[in-house]
């Protein structure tokens, strides 16, 4: 059994789309698979969901399955010759109704932009690397001075400094992604640029409306939604801290500040967070690590992020298996420095409902007797999710009897989701059986304490109600 707290989101591409170098990425720590509908068809996506399951269940490990809409696509044309050179001080127009471009203009995918900038805007392309100064702008063309030039190639992002594009988070593409996502029953649906609350129901809404269950990701990326943000984190079941189009609009040395900050929100708020973009990202072409990379995943660890996310690394780059066992090796360690500060933590707690009375209880109980492990009987993966949500130093093993369940947990971060095959006829029963489970799966033995929550009655969502400490192999453990 793994015992890494931190979960590893890698994201599928060519490089990863073989069953057994799959293979090879799950059994090296993967824990969820990110799906990008940015690119590839919906048969493409069916048949990777697919694949990952069928890997999954070969090597015996719960994977989660992320699809990641694309959002509004606020991108430059093609050009001609598929690349054009931008030189310090020309003249440059980006003009909406341009076919293909050159080295004096390209078209634009997102036609409104013409409407959202102004003289005096500042507009940055490929993820800031060019820089282009808006002088006025006249019908469908915006004429702009290059203050930092260079290689400007097809299809390229464009952000406006301080944000203030008024592309909808939810395309039509997006929609229609979203019944795919559902149709292949996808764990976490993440969405790019959401600007408030409204984005994050509207999606919640529509993944629901079309039969799916998936838990929404709101992807932090725009100056909007860092204002908006403790609104989106309510509305969401999580966050993922994008930080390359939010680096290009709130400006890169912003980023860590709000890395933090997001991360706390989001455990505060009993939600989840992902950071990404770039956390690997010499591994594209290096079978290892800059010390700058490893510092910057073992500070996301220690920041108390639930999973760490590989793009580019793993969907296209030459180690993608590699790539894991990197980023793997940095969590554990940066785990292994990790304060456990439960007592100060438990003075700002409010509880207001008994099954997280009983679920924050038993981190308390298993932090102060020392016990071996957390067996926490849940139906949805609600009571692991507040146990998650605290450092306790001990690992907690999420038993449920529902599938969809086991893959959901699998990003929460400190909690090792477990399938039970069946629901016995008591408690007690349900109990020994839990036991039994952990000692099959070599977690307990003998004389180990554990802390087991379950509900009364049994099978019931949101009904943990009962606490109770264990001995392994006592005569009658169940007798506190």
């Amino acid at each position: 059994m793994l015992s890494r707290d931190t979960k590893i989101v890698a994201t599928l591409g060519p490089a990863s789309s073989d069953d057994k170098v799959l293979e090879r990425m799950i059994l090296a720590g993967v824990d969820v698979v990110r799906l990008n509908f940015s690119h590839g068809k919906p048969e493409d996506h069916v048949a990777r969901a697919q694949m990952v399951r069928e890997v999954a269940a070969r090597v015996g490990r719960p994977v989660g399955i992320l699809a990641d809409l694309q959002g509004p696509k606020i991108r430059v044309g093609k050009f001609a010759d598929g690349k054009a050179k931008l030189e310090n001080g020309e003249r440059f127009i980006l003009d909406a109704q341009c076919e293909l471009g050159n080295a004096e203009r390209v078209g634009l995918d997102y036609k409104a932009l013409t409407r959202d900038v102004s003289a005096g805007s500042v507009l940055l392309l490929d993820d800031g690397r060019i820089v282009l100064d808006v002088k006025r702008v006249v019908g469908s063309e915006i004429f702009t001075v290059v203050r930092h030039g260079g290689e400007l190639s097809d299809n390229k992002g464009i952000n406006r400094q301080g944000g203030g594009l008024s592309a909808p988070a939810l395309t039509a593409k997006d929609m229609e992604d979203i019944r795919t996502a559902a149709s292949i029953e996808v764990d976490f649906l993440a969405v790019s640029f959401p600007k408030s609350a409204a984005d994050m129901y509207m999606a919640k809404q529509l993944i629901h409306a079309a039969g799916g269950q998936a838990q929404t990701i709101a992807k932090i990326e725009r100056v909007e939604a860092v204002a908006a943000l403790e609104e989106i984190i309510a509305a969401s079941d999580g966050i993922m801290v994008a930080r390359g189009d939010l680096a290009v609009e709130v400006g890169d040395a912003a980023v860590p500040a709000l890395q933090k900050r997001m991360i706390r929100l989001a455990r505060e708020k009993n939600k989840l967070a992902i950071t990404a973009t770039q956390m690997m990202e010499s591994m594209i072409s290096s079978p290892a690590p800059t010390r700058a990379e490893v510092s910057d995943v073992a500070n996301a660890v220690l920041d108390g992020t639930d999973a760490v996310m590989l793009s580019a690394e793993t969907a296209s780059g030459k180690y993608p298996v590699e790539t894991v066992e990197a980023m793997a090796r940095i969590c554990l360690e940066a785990e292994k420095s990790a304060a456990v500060t439960l007592d100060h933590e438990f003075l700002n707690q409010v509880f207001t409902r008994i099954d997280q009375t009983i679920s924050l209880a038993a981190l308390w109980t298993a932090h102060h007797l020392k016990v071996k492990a957390i067996a926490a009987l849940t139906e949805t993966g609600a009571t692991a999710l507040w146990m998650s949500r605290l450092n306790c130093g001990v690992p907690v093993y999420a038993l449920t009897p529902q599938a969809d369940a086991v893959t959901r947990m699998s990003l929460y971060r400190s909690v090792f989701p477990l399938f039970m095959k069946q629901r016995p006829a008591t408690r007690d029963e349900l109990l020994y059986d839990a036991e039994q489970l952990l000692r099959n799966e070599g977690i307990v033995e003998n004389g180990d304490l554990i802390v087991l929550s379950a509900g009364d009655p049994m099978g019931t969502s949101g009904g943990t109600n009962t606490l109770k400490i264990v001995r392994v192999g006592d005569p009658q453990p169940y007798m506190i």
